[in-house]
């Protein structure tokens, strides 16, 4: 047995020795460490070597980095000009192979943006954006909104520039809004998004950008009556401060000096306190100054609701008094619209009913007072968050029918640790670890698993599995979200200590939970796939049921501020089910259904990650700690993600390289060539398909018209026949020879009498036409003269018949026949032979319908000679 363990540890120990070797080896060129723009080209790879090229590649101010599947972003803590320029932006929209440029964030979004467009399943996109708190999450999103912005915009039709130009100004002006109400400076980072959000842009049939939806997570609506130390409030507030102009602060009775009790570290400029831009943005999406005067009336209120402050009453039994000044109260009131007196009694005392009998009233304690002032002005924060996020897509959203695919960017809350954390660092961290199961199982574990049913030699690579964490905190029935909920059903005072003793009871097999049995305060650890973060029990059984009292919600209803008045006018003061049961609805409940429903999402559509690496916790700019960076990149698993990348496509990795290029272009070669043949292929289909429907439909047209005009002109005909057989009839037997006595047109030659055909006298020779009927045709011919010959009755009836139809109603016509001249011939003759009109074209193509009587000449229809068969 000792010769086997010997054995076994010298085997380690020459293979440490030799990995050992590799990585010096590699390392000792540092000045081509900043080339390798694919980690997966590193060799070998372990977290030194890629802890060190991107170092090296920080270094040089080249802060993306490919690793497998996802993309390395390195905050630079400052401005990078023309990185994010318009021309940038085209170059790789317009590359043939974007891959093969340059690492950057706008070759994530356009793989994201062909992907829709050849309709790849499943069409739809998610670009997931991660990292701890300041690694540069908002930016990266706000580059992608403009990315797909612009191109949807450089792709539009002439006729939709206008309307797109305007939907990507909105969707852009969407952003200044949600993080001046939405983002706040702590200690990591001066514009951290307290909420989570994640934006669909809607693309058409044509991948143009139509409009946009914005979904919301968690508003951290605590840190308005509240922040840690050396943070601040949201921005909002520090815009209206340093951006209202003197009418305005007057308005919200706001003087140059008064110093707010909510709005800590105001002598801090930030670039975000850009009051002008976020007004501008508002106007853009339909807030006008109307609107936007009741919301900055409502953010004053707050204001001055924080520095009211209470103080105990000399009599118990007596409500808590208000510390002087009192000034701030009025104001309060003023701004909120609603009157003085019942605002002081809703902070000051409780109204307790029992079933139907009469209400009863309780004075508050000093404590109770500072709650229920604190819990107004969340839930009026709250309230005015949430209408904006829908007035937001009421203004973007495009008709479910002009839409049918979408790119979505989510950007939630980091990764967060600090020295005191609640309820809102759990749900926050939480939200985190599904995302990091969500890269698990759809890379790191699935990719595995294809490579084996693929038949490749594979050997798993290990890698951190979250999900013993994620039973921790969403088990049912023990986890600590089910504890949570549990403990604030129960009609008793919330206890900290006891709670602890539970969690500890129920969850003490679960290795992702630890105490520290010499701490002081209730708390529990839990060990999350980013390390481990210590919770504070006391406060988070309130924070997780979020009482609001009803006679807060009952005065708010009577405020004569509009918005005010909108924002509570459909709330349920009590909260009572249909039974009339009261319903507790917590806040990890809400939160962990929003966060499934958004699980959905991603899981329905193509992910694309984008992992965002804090270089240092001070946001210094190029400064690289190394220990902060290589705990960030065990955390996601990015070196276990370059491993089985480099390990499952050899062409990534420098030893089969040489050997495999060939091989690679042959079969690409070959499958572009196999593509153009089947696409012309199914263009030649789609061709004669075409052209045989055209065929098919013009048939039908001709038919059509055909019929209809025989129907027509056999109608027509009937009825000049008659008439001209009646008058013939009457010149005949009454007054023939009075014809001959008119002028005799020149004659004609011999043939053409013979032949029965008509001749125009503009015309030097006929024109033969086969064709008939054409008594519809001739009705609108110009007046004219007309010589004619006919060698039997019938076809000189054909003839006069398709001229009868003018001449003898203008009267303008002088006809003579051949048969005068050789004697009178009685029209009950029998005449020998027959006529027949045959036709090449329709004469309705030439037909004058609005003929001139004083132009000289015929043309068109009119100079149509008859041939005799």
């Amino acid at each position: 047995m000792y010769v086997v363990c010997k054995t076994k540890n010298n085997h380690l120990k020459s293979l440490n020795d030799s990995l050992e070797g590799e990585v010096k080896a590699f390392l000792i060129d540092e000045g081509q460490l900043h080339t390798y723009d694919d980690l997966t080209k590193v060799n070998p790879v372990t977290p030194t070597t890629v802890l060190k090229c991107l170092q090296a590649r920080y270094r040089a101010k080249v802060f993306y980095t490919h690793a497998g599947c996802t993309l390395v972003a390195l905050n630079p803590f400052q401005p990078v000009p023309d990185l994010y320029s318009l021309d940038v932006m085209k170059e790789y929209h317009c590359a043939p192979q974007p891959q093969e440029s340059k690492p950057h964030i706008f070759i994530v979004a356009e793989e994201a943006y062909r992907n829709v467009q050849g309709q790849v399943e499943p069409v739809n996109q998610s670009l997931v954006v991660s990292g701890e708190s300041g690694a540069g999450k908002t930016w990266t999103s706000r580059c992608l909104m403009k990315y797909y912005a612009t191109v949807a915009a450089c792709s539009s039709l002439l006729k939709s520039q206008d309307t797109v130009e305007r939907i990507e100004k909105r969707v852009l002006d969407s952003n200044p809004i949600m993080e001046a109400f939405g983002n706040a400076c702590t200690l990591r980072n001066s514009n951290s998004s307290r909420f989570g959000k994640y934006i669909q842009l809607q693309l058409n049939r044509s991948q143009l950008l139509v409009g946009a939806s914005v979904q919301t997570y968690l508003l951290e609506k605590t840190r308005v009556a509240g922040q840690p130390a050396n943070e601040r409030n949201f921005h909002i507030f520090y815009q209206m401060m340093t951006g209202g102009s003197d009418e305005q602060r007057r308005e919200w009775k706001m003087s140059h000096d008064q110093r707010f009790d909510w709005l800590p570290n105001a002598e801090k400029t930030l670039e975000e306190d850009c009051f002008d831009e976020t007004v501008e943005a508002m106007l853009h999406l339909g807030i006008n100054a109307e609107k936007q005067g009741h919301i900055f009336r409502i953010l004053a209120g707050l204001l001055q609701l924080g520095n009211v402050t209470f103080c105990s009453a000399m009599d118990e039994s007596q409500p808590s008094l208000l510390s002087y000044p009192i000034d701030f109260m009025q104001h309060c009131a003023s701004l909120l619209c609603v009157p003085v007196e019942e605002l002081q009694t809703c902070l000051r005392v409780r109204t307790l009913r029992a079933g139907k009998q009469s209400a009863l009233f309780k004075p508050c304690s000093l404590a109770d007072c500072s709650v229920r002032r604190d819990c107004l002005a969340k839930v009026i924060y709250a309230q005015l968050f949430e209408w904006l996020v829908t007035f937001i897509n009421d203004s973007i959203c495009a008709d479910n029918s002009t839409w049918c695919n979408f790119i979505g960017l989510l950007d939630v809350y980091g990764f967060e640790c600090f020295q005191f954390n609640n309820l809102e660092q759990l749900c926050i961290n939480y939200a985190n670890e599904k995302l990091q199961q969500h890269f698990v199982a759809h890379y790191l574990k699935a990719q595995q698993e294809e490579y084996v049913s693929e038949g490749l030699e594979w050997s798993f690579v290990k890698y951190q599995d979250n999900q013993g964490c994620l039973d921790l905190i969403e088990g049912i029935p023990t986890g600590v979200f089910s504890l949570l909920n549990e403990e604030c059903l129960l009609n008793r005072a919330s206890d900290a200590k006891q709670f602890r003793v539970r969690l500890e009871k129920e969850l003490s097999d679960n290795g992702s939970m630890s105490w520290d049995k010499f701490s002081k305060q209730p708390h529990f650890t839990v060990a999350h796939y980013a390390g481990k973060v210590s919770y504070q029990i006391e406060g988070m059984m309130e924070k997780n049921k979020d009482p609001v009292p009803p006679e807060l919600i009952y005065l708010l209803k009577k405020s004569e501020n509009p918005l005010l008045h909108q924002l509570f006018a459909d709330r349920d003061p009590v909260g009572q089910g249909t039974r009339g049961l009261k319903q507790v609805v917590t806040v990890v409940s809400k939160f962990k259904n929003s966060l499934e429903s958004l699980m959905k999402i991603l899981h329905s559509t193509t992910p694309h990650y984008t992992r965002c690496i804090k270089p240092n916790t001070d946001c210094r700019p190029l400064t690289f700690k190394k220990e902060e960076v290589i705990m960030q990149l065990e955390a996601c698993g990015i070196v276990e993600t370059i491993h089985i990348s480099a390990a499952g496509f050899p062409i990534s990795c420098p030893v089969y390289k040489q050997c495999t290029v060939g091989c690679l272009e042959l079969l690409e070669e070959h499958r572009n060539r196999v593509c153009s043949q089947r696409a012309f292929s199914i263009q030649c289909c789609w061709h004669r398909y075409k052209q045989r429907r055209r065929h098919a439909m013009r048939r039908a047209v001709t038919l059509i018209q055909a019929g209809k005009y025989r129907s027509c002109d056999c109608t027509d005909f009937v009825l000049v026949l008659q008439a001209l057989m009646d008058a013939l009839a009457e010149a005949e037997l009454d007054d023939a020879e009075d014809l001959q006595e008119e002028a005799m047109p020149p004659e004609l030659d011999p043939i053409l009498r013979a032949r029965g055909s008509v001749q125009l006298s503009s015309i030097q020779e006929p024109v033969m036409v086969r064709g008939w009927p054409m008594g519809l045709a001739l009705a609108s011919a110009p007046t004219i003269t007309v010589s004619m010959t006919a060698t039997g009755f019938q076809k000189m009836m054909s003839v006069m018949a398709c001229l009868n139809g003018h001449c003898f109603r203008s009267g303008e016509y002088k006809v003579e026949t051949n048969q005068f001249k050789q004697g009178v011939a009685s029209i009950r003759a029998q005449p020998r032979g027959s006529t027949k009109l045959h036709y090449q074209r329709s004469p309705l193509l030439y037909a004058d319908l609005h003929p001139d009587h004083k132009r000289d000449g015929v043309t068109g229809l009119n100079q149509i000679l008859l041939e005799s068969t």
